[in-house]
């Protein structure tokens, strides 16, 4: 039997016809204090944790297949970093050196199931990392500003509204504290945290995320 051959998922780059590749998907959970707030969370003393997708998860949205096993599929914005560089125990004050651009991405959780794998303290794999749950607007070249409007619609009634300032960890201590747990490199993808609001999406839906300055990402479910 023939070896497979395996293509590697890529991200378009915003006004380049070159595509970004992808190595690993990182998210950091429960990173705006009105969101740890609505899952049950305090937001004061927890620092950041990471979970991971597959780097096939990635879509660059538009029609897509509901998702099987679930009958409770939540949306979550968020602003996602691509790494252009690596490293281990990053500092901080160097972290955005790491950073090759960013984006709006949604981070699709099949919330049934998590909430199944909470319970029984399982891992979440099969809650956030299924195929199609990471969708990616292109990428901005340069690092992100530290402020700026996050939201997300669904049939065009706003779901989620906020601002990357809310953010607990900023994205120069996401990366670094990241980088004390693996070592980072070219490909990786951070996905930062969800402002609250998150909520069901159903077949039939349309879903729109936006970020200032960036093109917007949206997908749609057949009803």
């Amino acid at each position: 039997m023939d070896l497979p051959i395996v293509i590697a998922p890529t991200i378009a780059i915003a006004g380049s016809e070159d595509r970004f590749p992808v190595r690993r998907i990182f998210c950091v959970g429960r990173n705006y204090a009105d969101h740890a707030r609505e899952m049950g969370s305090d937001p004061v003393r927890e620092p950041p944790f990471f979970f991971t997708k597959p780097a096939d998860a990635v879509t660059p949205g538009g029609l897509l297949a509901f998702p099987v096993q679930t009958s409770n599929l939540h949306h979550e914005v968020e602003l996602v970093v691509a790494l252009g560089a690596g490293g281990t125990n990053v500092e901080t004050d160097n972290a955005e050196e790491l950073i090759f651009g960013y984006s709006v991405g949604i981070d699709l959780t099949r919330r049934d199931l998590q909430d199944v794998a909470k319970k029984g303290a399982r891992p979440w794999d099969m809650a956030k990392g299924f195929d199609e749950s990471a969708p990616i607007g292109p990428l901005k070249p340069g690092a992100p500003s530290a402020s700026g409007t996050i939201a997300l619609t669904v049939n065009g009634e706003e779901r989620q509204s906020g601002d990357i300032a809310d953010m607990i960890w900023s994205v120069p201590e996401i990366i670094a504290t990241l980088s004390t747990y693996v070592t980072l490199a070219p490909g990786d993808l951070i996905f930062t945290g969800t402002p609250a609001g998150v909520g069901p999406i159903r077949p039939g839906d349309s879903v729109i995320g936006t970020i200032d300055g960036l093109e917007p990402i949206e997908i749609r479910y057949a009803a």
